[in-house]
This record gives structure tokens, sequence and C-alpha cells, in this order.
């Protein structure tokens, strides 16, 4: 699907600050007030723009612990420990990879002990026949 520069510019200001009034966004690029909200609207339509969410202060968000848990499954085990990771709300993302691994979810707790019982509960999914768990300690980079 092909945006133009003025949807890109748009979809920039939306990620910095979703609750954003139309028409402010309207004068930050220069267009009127109708022109950007036909703009969202056909985003939206689109499913370019899938969703309006909260951003957690920094404070916040370093008060979480959080853990990139590197998962092995059984053959054809895909799709059933798919839907038992997500059922786990901790689960934050879910991603497919290569490798010795086949999948690594990226899970949040606020303590230490809940990060352990997390571990534990992914270990013990039918299906999951190895996890490998690394603390995130901080962020470098966050974009």
């Amino acid at each position: 699907m092909a945006l133009s520069e003025k949807d890109r510019e748009l979809l920039a200001l939306l990620s910095e600050n979703a609750r954003i009034p139309v028409a402010v966004l309207a004068k930050k690029l220069g267009l009127s007030r109708t022109t950007v909200q036909a703009r969202l609207e056909r985003l939206e339509r689109e499913k370019i723009i899938a969703g309006y969410t909260v951003r957690l202060s920094a404070e916040y968000v370093s008060s979480l612990v959080r853990a990139h848990i590197l998962i092995t499954i059984a053959p054809k085990a895909l799709a059933q420990v798919t839907a038992s990771l997500d059922k786990i709300k901790a689960v934050v993302e879910l991603h497919s990879v290569s490798g010795n691994f086949d999948l690594i979810a990226i899970i949040v707790a606020p303590s230490i002990a809940q990060l352990d019982q997390l571990i534990d509960e992914i270990g013990m999914i039918e299906g999951v026949e190895r996890t490998l768990s690394s603390i995130i300690l901080s962020t470098r980079i966050a974009r």
C-alpha cells in the first residue's frame, strides 16, 4: 500500500502522541482539518492504523522486569503453543525466529519472583521442549 509523504508525517505525529487533536495535526501538516480527518479515516479503514494506545512513562517501564524467553517447541506444536502463550497476558510479544529456537517471547512482570513463575509456566506448556531466558537489564535504544 502506497503512503504519501503527508501520510507518513501524520503517522509520525500520531506515534509521538496518539491523542493530539485533529486541528493541531492539521496545523503541523499544513492541511485542512477535514483533509486530516479524511486521511485518518482512510488509514483506519485500510488497516494502516490498527488502533490507538497508551505509551507508558520511562519511569514506570523501568520499574517492570522484562525478559526474552527463547523457546524450542515440539514438531507440529506451533499452533497449540502460540494459543497457550496468547492466554498469558505477561507475554507482550511473540516472534517466530530462525536458528536454534523456534520462538522468542517478550514477557513483562512487576517482580523477579513473578517473572520466575511466568518462566516456569511457559516451560510447562504442552509442546514446549526447552526455554532459555535473558532478563533485560536496560534499553539502550527504543524507537
